[in-house]
């Protein structure tokens, strides 16, 4: 099962942008996973197409999982 780490941040212009995290180290730790989103606030690192990031929505992992079709080919 492949899981990612969904970062969902509010933006300038009243959107949402969100930045993926492939494989991320668990358990996570809300309270570093907090932390890390504030500093990418903080230190303007990304700009997305509806504005700088301005505040923290929301975090989450997905899980997505594959399963072959034994097609007998």
């Amino acid at each position: 099962m492949n899981k990612t780490l969904e970062l969902i941040f509010l933006t300038s212009e009243g959107g949402n942008a969100s930045l993926t995290v492939d494989t991320p180290i668990e358990p996570i730790d809300p309270a570093t996973v907090q932390a890390v989103m504030q500093t990418v606030i903080d230190e303007n690192l990304f700009i997305s197409p509806t504005g700088a990031l301005t505040g923290i929505k929301s975090a989450r992992v997905v899980s997505r999982g594959v399963e072959a079709v034994e097609l007998g080919v």
